[in-house]
């Protein structure tokens, strides 16, 4: 048997079972998606922080680069409410910093989130390959109208409860395992943020064993070695992102790219300061200082826009102290090398394991 053929390629038509995470905030970039799709791979493209015409603005940037099948990533999940006192809290928690950088007080009002069923018109529009949920799953029509389209569907789970949810929902293709090793947003959306936090070695196997859906493993894979492990414990995928961040086609500031292999399994950490919601960075200035006041920020997207002109600024003066440095556990095994080149690299190691 091939080891690369499974449920993941057979169904969308793709060569290998490697899916590239979405990466949002700027490191996933249609580049990097066509790049990975034009090498046999599952592009991605990030959609949850974008409004629908952008949205469709890089699904035309992408598509102008490759005719081969890609994901749009989409959270399922409503803005949190305005808690005035939060935001009130974050601003002046966030002064400081916008003081230190030359900006002016935050006083722009909110603004609108981007709407799910307005996201989901593009992706019906333009007929994308697979669409992927973090943060549970969206209403039952929306599900109905996507497999009617007939769009795959991919759900996350970070532990065995919301593997099953997602499994009986009746609407999912595939779920991914989110390891507790991966960089990024955690997409935990039952119970307590620690009982997200499973290692995909465990969760993979688990998963396997207690659901019929095919699984995608995610989190600290990062060659060849990790890829053959995931196929071994039952997965018919990987999900990789934290591996193709120091590509040239990542859009990650040359900065961050440069911290990445200076990085350790310890250097990593679980922070709410960008976005509200928990997601593994590498610890900087920011990181570090505002941790004891984890629980006071506001939730996702309200975190995510009063850090907006905090990001832009770290990102145009190079400042990695003030930037999201979105990376998993395996971070020091990143290799700056183009996409095309990792994916056949991969392929040679996992074949040479497996056979």
């Amino acid at each position: 048997m091939n080891w690369s053929h499974t449920s993941l390629t057979e169904r969308l038509d793709i060569r290998l079972p490697i899916i590239q995470a979405p990466m949002a905030g700027g490191p996933g970039t249609p580049q990097l998606a066509a790049a990975v799709a034009n090498a046999g791979g599952l592009g991605a493209l990030a959609g949850g922080y974008l409004q629908p015409e952008a949205l469709r603005q890089s699904i035309a940037e992408l598509r102008a680069l490759t005719d081969r099948p890609f994901l749009v990533n989409l959270p399922a999940t409503l803005p949190a409410g305005i808690d005035t006192a939060r935001v009130a809290r974050a601003q002046q928690l966030l002064a400081p910093y916008r003081a230190e950088l030359g900006l002016p007080e935050w006083n722009a009002p909110l603004p609108e989130p981007p709407s799910l069923l307005e996201l989901l018109d593009v992706v019906l529009e333009e007929q994308v390959a697979a669409v992927s949920f973090v943060f549970g799953l969206p209403d039952r029509v929306c599900l109905d109208v996507l497999r009617e389209a007939g769009i795959v569907v991919l759900g996350t789970a970070t532990h065995l409860l919301e593997a099953i949810v997602l499994e009986e929902s009746g609407a999912v293709d595939f779920i991914i395992a989110q390891g507790a090793e991966a960089g990024g947003q955690r997409a935990t959306f039952i119970g307590q943020p620690e009982q997200g936090q499973v290692g995909t070695l465990t969760l993979v196997p688990l998963l396997s064993k207690h659901v019929a859906v095919p699984i995608i493993a995610a989190g600290g894979i990062m060659d060849g070695r990790g890829i053959a492990a995931a196929r071994v414990l039952g997965a018919a995928g990987v999900q990789m992102g934290t591996a193709f961040l120091a590509c040239p086609e990542s859009g990650a500031h040359v900065a961050y790219k440069a911290l990445l292999r200076q990085g350790s399994e310890i250097a990593t950490v679980i922070s709410r300061v960008f976005t509200g919601r928990g997601g593994r960075v590498l610890r900087n200035r920011l990181v570090d200082e505002l941790r004891a006041y984890e629980n006071e920020w506001p939730g996702f997207p309200l975190q995510l826009w009063l850090t907006a002109d905090l990001r832009r600024t770290a990102i145009e003066r190079g400042l990695t102290d003030f930037m999201p440095l979105w990376a998993g556990q395996g971070c020091h095994l990143c290799e700056e090398q183009p996409a095309a080149v990792l994916l056949e690299r991969w392929l040679e190691q996992a074949t040479a394991l497996l056979g």
